[in-house]
């Protein structure tokens, strides 16, 4: 079969597998709302953003420390809305598949809300 081949199925591509997790999650959170963030759409709970995508990279809210092991791993990228200037606690990891990047979403989500419980 060809790329061409009707009966070829198509793959998902990285902003549908995100689209697909992210209907997850808010069907799992139901709280939870999406909104736009950097001219994409993303997720947020209690007001606060925790992933959204670009491209065929998930960028996701971690703890910094937690962000500088992924960057030093490979398995993800600095978040820089500006050149030379990474978000510190924002990583940009590549959509391999719907469940990596879905464990990704629900790890932000979880690193926020133990943010937002602290400052309470």
């Amino acid at each position: 079969m060809t790329a061409a081949d009707p009966a070829e199925p198509a793959q998902p591509g990285p902003a549908d597998t995100f689209a697909a997790v992210r209907e997850r999650v808010l069907a799992l959170h139901p709280g939870d709302e999406e909104g736009r963030m950097l001219h994409s759409l993303g997720l947020r709970t209690a007001g606060k953003f925790y992933a959204f995508a670009t491209g065929a990279d998930v960028i996701v809210k971690l703890p910094a420390a937690r962000v500088a092991e992924l960057v030093a791993s490979g398995a993800g990228s600095p978040c820089e809305t500006k050149p030379g200037r990474p978000m510190r606690e924002w990583v940009q990891l590549p959509v391999r598949d719907a469940d990596s990047c879905l464990t990704s979403v629900l790890e932000a989500r979880a690193f926020v809300l133990s943010v937002l419980g602290a400052r309470a």
